[in-house]
């Protein structure tokens, strides 16, 4: 896909963050935009954004974690629009906790929107963007789905997922020649608002953290800004990139796995020792 004008892209977590930027950056190279959220007055924001663009705009109240809801969004924004080119997957969620300690509750919870959430997005748009033969799948993993960190099992676990099932989507449409390309993002830090909606227990006591500074300190490292983030992927969805680094804390940590596949796990926690006496 070499160019956005009068493409269709449908986006989730568009409220907000880089899902909102995209529909920005988006509707400036004359793409129609098909954007969802749970948060109503996080959408409203975005449109009001977008008002001074000739392109049509429909909007959806949406839990990714509902796969009839998401179904019905896609069968929507094709109604609406006549066709669909990409859609970003985009929407996500955090928890803070150790693997003892974590609810089986809290684990659904999380699994849910950020991984299921993901294959119900690619599985019902990916039909209908096959019917355009020019189009593309953007799933948003996470340099935590390059390597794990002490009470991020969780989250580590659904963005390590993301990777998988989109590396595995990619190669199989590059098999299929139908015209539909993926692209797996691993952003770094990113100055959305994921960190203030985190969940958390007090499990993390059990590693000498506390919940309300943990999520206090991790916000501090969302440096990167959202738009930026947004341009680096629609660059990346022209380029056909199979993957995505975003920020130099992205970028440093692949390095450092790749070098210490294994040895990275003691650094990493002689680094969360030495924060905690910070």
């Amino acid at each position: 896909m070499k160019n956005f004008d009068n493409k269709v892209a449908a986006i989730t977590g568009a409220g907000s963050g880089i899902g909102q930027q995209l529909a920005v950056l988006l509707a400036k190279q004359g793409c129609h935009l098909s954007l969802s959220d749970i948060n109503e007055q996080g959408l409203a924001a975005t449109v009001e954004l977008l008002k001074p663009y000739t392109i049509r705009v429909t909007t959806k109240r949406l839990n990714v974690a509902d796969r009839d809801a998401v179904r019905e969004w896609a069968e929507e924004t094709v109604q609406d629009h006549g066709s669909v080119n990409m859609i970003f997957n985009n929407a996500g969620v955090a928890l803070a906790s150790t693997v003892e300690g974590a609810s089986y509750e809290e684990l659904e919870w999380i699994v849910n929107i950020n991984f299921w959430g993901v294959v119900y997005g690619t599985k019902e748009f990916l039909p209908y963007i096959k019917q355009t033969k020019s189009g593309h799948i953007i799933n948003i993993s996470s340099l935590f789905g390059l390597t794990a960190q002490p009470s991020q099992s969780a989250y580590n676990a659904t963005k390590f997922a993301v990777r998988g099932f989109t590396e595995s989507l990619r190669q199989e449409l590059d098999m299929q020649q139908c015209g539909v390309s993926a692209l797996c993002v691993h952003p770094g830090g990113i100055r959305t608002n994921i960190a203030k909606t985190a969940r958390s227990n007090q499990s993390l006591g059990s590693l000498g953290m506390n919940p309300e500074k943990s999520i206090a300190s991790f916000d501090k490292l969302l440096r990167t800004p959202p738009e930026e983030a947004a341009q680096q992927i629609l660059d990346a969805v022209q380029k056909d990139k199979r993957r995505l680094l975003i920020g130099s804390d992205a970028k440093a940590i692949d390095l450092m796995q790749r070098v210490l596949p294994t040895g990275y796990q003691k650094i990493t926690k002689i680094m969360m020792g030495l924060g905690k006496k910070l």
